[in-house]
Formats: C-alpha cells, sequence, structure tokens
C-alpha cells in the first residue's frame, strides 16, 4: 500500500493550531481510567487469601477466576474494537468504565466461586472493551509527534495503579480494620466520577482528523476483518505474543524457582517480585516514548535485544536480593515497555483510520488469550516434567521470535516517516 504524505494542516500541525489543553486533559483521564482498570483487575491479588478462607475457595477455584477474567477481557478486546471503529470512542469508553467500576464494587458482595466467575468475567468484557478504544482515544487526542509517548503515559497507569499501588492501599484498608468486601466498594466512586468528566470532555474526531495519526492516512470505510489484510497486523500479533511469552512465564513462576530453587525467604522473594510493578511502569512509558525518535521497528528491535540479554542474565544469576531485584526491573521494564509500544502505537498506525481499534483490539485479544492463558500451561507443564529452572528457555524462545519478527514490521512512527518523506523530497529536487 503506497504512503502518501498527509496534508500540512492535519500532520504537522503547529503548536499555535495544536489543541494542547484538550490533549493533555483526555490523556489525563484516560491515564486514570486505565489506573482504575489495573485496580479492579489486580487488587483482588492479596485479598485473594481472605476470600479463600471465608468462601471456602481452593487454588483451583483461584485459578478458574482469574482465567475468567483474562478469557472475557481477550474475546472482548477482539470484537469490541472493532465497535468503537463503528460507532465512535466515546460511546464505548464511557459505559464501560461504568459499567467495570460498578462490578468492581458488586464483587465485594460475592458469596462463592460461580457468583465472583461471573461478575469477574463480567469485569473482563468490559475492562476488554475499553482498552482498545482508550489506547486509540489516546492516539486521536495525541499531536502525532508525541503519540507514542502519550500512549505510554496512559499505559503506565495501569501497573502503576494495580501493581504498584494497589496492594498498598488494600493492605492499609486491611491494618485499619476494614473488611475486605469494603475495599471492592471503594473502588466504584473514583472510576464513575471519571466516566462523568469523560463524557464531558472526550471528542470523537471525523476518520478524516483521525488518519493523520496513522502510517497511511486513509480515511475510507473499512469491514472489521480487513484489518488482516494489512502486513503489521498479523505481525504485530506475533511479536506480543513473545513479549508476553517472557513477561506472563516469570510473573507466574518466578516466584517459585526464587524460593525453591535460589532458596530465598519469603520477604526476599516479595522484595525481588516489587520489581515487577516498578519496571512495568517506566518501560511502559520509556520505550513508546523512545520510538517517537528512534522509530517504532528499531526500538522493538533494539528492546527485544536487551530483554533477551537481562533474561540470559537473570537465568545465570545467583541468589542475592539486589542483584535480583536489578534484573528482574530490567526485564519487566524491557517486556512490558515492548507490550505497550506493539499493542498501542504500531497497531494503531499500522491501519486505516476506520480499523485502528480493530487492530488495538485484535492484537490485545490474541494476546490476552494466548498469552495469559496458553503461555502458563506450557511454563507449567516445563516446570512440572523437566524443572523449574527450565522456565526461562520459554522466555528466551517467545523473545527470539518477537526480535526475528520486529525485522519485517513497516516502519509506522509519524516523526520518521515525516522525516523519510523529506529526505526523498530533497533527493527528488536535487
Amino acid at each position: 500500500m503506497a504512503i502518501s504524505a498527509p496534508p500540512k494542516s492535519s500532520s504537522q500541525a503547529s503548536a499555535a493550531k495544536w489543541d494542547t489543553k484538550y490533549e493533555w486533559k483526555a490523556i489525563l483521564l484516560l491515564a486514570l481510567a486505565f489506573g482504575f482498570v489495573g485496580v479492579d483487575r489486580f487488587m483482588i491479588m492479596p485479598i485473594f487469601p481472605l476470600m479463600a478462607k471465608e468462601l471456602n475457595l481452593d487454588y483451583s477455584a483461584i485459578g478458574i477466576i482469574g482465567g475468567a477474567l483474562s478469557l472475557a477481557w481477550g474475546l472482548s478486546s477482539f470484537f469490541m474494537g472493532g465497535l468503537s471503529d463503528k460507532y465512535g470512542r466515546k460511546k464505548v469508553i464511557v459505559p464501560s468504565i461504568i459499567i467495570f467500576s460498578l462490578l468492581a464494587g458488586v464483587s465485594g458482595v460475592a458469596t462463592g466461586m460461580m457468583g465472583l466467575v461471573a461478575i469477574r468475567a463480567l469485569i473482563g468484557v468490559s475492562e476488554g472493551a475499553f482498552t482498545p478504544a482508550g489506547i486509540v482515544a489516546t492516539v486521536e487526542a495525541s499531536k502525532p509527534s508525541r503519540q507514542g509517548l502519550n500512549i505510554g503515559f496512559q499505559q503506565m497507569a495501569m501497573p502503576l495503579f494495580g501493581m504498584a499501588l494497589a496492594p498498598i492501599f488494600v493492605g492499609w484498608l486491611l491494618s485499619v480494620g476494614f473488611h475486605w468486601r469494603w475495599a471492592f466498594a471503594l473502588v466504584t466512586v473514583p472510576g464513575i466520577i471519571v466516566a462523568l468528566l469523560m463524557a464531558k470532555v472526550l471528542r470523537d474526531p471525523k476518520p478524516s482528523e483521525a488518519a493523520a495519526h496513522t502510517a497511511s492516512h486513509d480515511a475510507t470505510p473499512h469491514g472489521f476483518w480487513d484489518v488482516f489484510k494489512f502486513r503489521n497486523v498479523p505481525l504485530n500479533i506475533i511479536m506480543v505474543l513473545g513479549w508476553l511469552a517472557a513477561e506472563i512465564t516469570l510473573a507466574i513462576l518466578l516466584p517459585s524457582y526464587l524460593t525453591d530453587v535460589l532458596k530465598l525467604t519469603t520477604g526476599q522473594m516479595i522484595f525481588v517480585l516489587s520489581a515487577f510493578g516498578f519496571g512495568a511502569t517506566l518501560g511502559t512509558v520509556a520505550l513508546p516514548g523512545i520510538s517517537d525518535f528512534l522509530g517504532r521497528k528499531p526500538t522493538a528491535f533494539i528492546g527485544g535485544i536487551l530483554c533477551l540479554a537481562f533474561v540470559l542474565l537473570l537465568k545465570a544469576a545467583g541468589s542475592h536480593p539486589g542483584t535480583l531485584f536489578a534484573l528482574v526491573f530490567m526485564v519487566t521494564f524491557f517486556s512490558q515497555g515492548l507490550i505497550g509500544l506493539t499493542v498501542g502505537p504500531m497497531a494503531a498506525e499500522s491501519v486505516p483510520a476506520t480499523l485502528m481499534s480493530s487492530s488495538t483490539g485484535v492484537t490485545i485479544g490474541v494476546g490476552e488469550m494466548f498469552g495469559g492463558g496458553l503461555v502458563p500451561i506450557i511454563g507449567g507443564f516445563v516446570a512440572k516434567h523437566y524443572g523449574i529452572q527450565n522456565i526461562f528457555i520459554i522466555c528466551i524462545i517467545g523473545l527470539v521470535v518477537g526480535i526475528l519478527i520486529s525485522l519485517f514490521v513497516k516502519e509506522t512512527a509519524p516523526r520518521k516517516l515525516a522525516a523519510a518523506q523529506k529526505a526523498k523530497a530533497g533527493l527528488a529536487e536535487a
């Protein structure tokens, strides 16, 4: 598909013409909303032991409850991205925030496994609907030259709120005497407030305006399944599966590796695992932001190489908690940054404006269903039959696949494309 230069008035808008005030208001609200997605998803983790005791849940039940959300999230993202392409971002984003905020509160009144499975699955559906629409709304609100950075900022909120702050918040509530059921109720109100503000602030641009944020600048109508006709889409899906293979494997099985193989104490293990939240938060901002200048393709390739290098160092590391913390931080910095880069700017920019949410949704959906579902099964099989020390092989294979695939994607960063267009015009004049 030929890539033509966008009209100067849309893609090269001057600071005077670009509505920076709206950009930052919209992105702040979208980041807060995704932060609450992280809270709703991850705050249940430190509560699980108390819930299990009160509701008579075993390990299998806990796994099913967590898996129900992931599966529903993936299926919803896959199909609901197309809905926001058809009807607009706001009509998907605002209701989905209200629904998952209310359902998070309802989690606190569940009385058994089946109720929790149903509630968490519905939360997955609503959050899966929000995610691709929220990413593309961030793209559309951003000045093209900094949309990678802005997506990183929006995506950062999920690990920051969900993985770093939510456990602290829940721990404090429980320590001062709140029952675990009230912890769920307290997250409902902030989410609804953000939804109401979003309804007032968020705009839905015309396809002709949104096209300035894509590589093709195509604003013509397309059907949902047309998304797979664009080369980068299947490549992005394979890449994100590679990045997730590394991150999910370590997130699930590294705790057991640290205690069973390296013989760390529980306190030392928790300290090392805290690096996941900090690394993911910073990496999610840094890599997409760097890619605005370096380009999406080289950032994915170099980031994959560095992630692989730190996985190899982690595999060879001893049992010193400080060293392990630093290595886990760096692995997660790059793996989460690569995931955010791939499902964010690379997915949205690779297709016409009328398919941006569809592209983002199918990339997230396949990654969530297979990365969140199949990879843990494979990792558990390897750990059980070949030794848990061999889980690093899954990480290495996934990263190698992602690195190789990154060599074949087409560059989509607006700044890089504009520079290439300018250089081409200069050569033509010469």
